[in-house]
């Protein structure tokens, strides 16, 4: 499964812990058990952007996925669903 993670200033599903950036979630499958121990590898990835800066600047300027993704965008259910552009991610 896979996650599409965008930064946001509204309507945040989550938050870094370091830095306190908001981000949206867009899941490519849904169910309560997945989303729960998917939204710990996402906070993982937020934490890991943070090993050379302290800032939001951590983070990717453009939309990512986790787990990491080196495929096509098109390919990437949670980029679809998210309607991410292929430059995006």
């Amino acid at each position: 499964m896979q996650v599409l993670v965008k930064s946001t200033s509204e309507n945040a599903q989550t938050r870094c812990s370091i830095c306190g950036q908001g981000f949206a979630l867009y899941w490519e499958r849904r169910t309560q058990t997945e989303q729960a121990e998917m939204l710990k590898e996402v906070e993982a990835a937020l934490i890991s952007h943070h090993a050379n800066d302290a800032g939001v600047t951590a983070h990717p300027d453009h939309s990512f996925v986790v787990p990491a993704w080196d495929g096509p965008a098109s390919a990437s259910g949670a980029a679809i669903l998210g309607n991410a552009p292929t430059w995006a991610v």
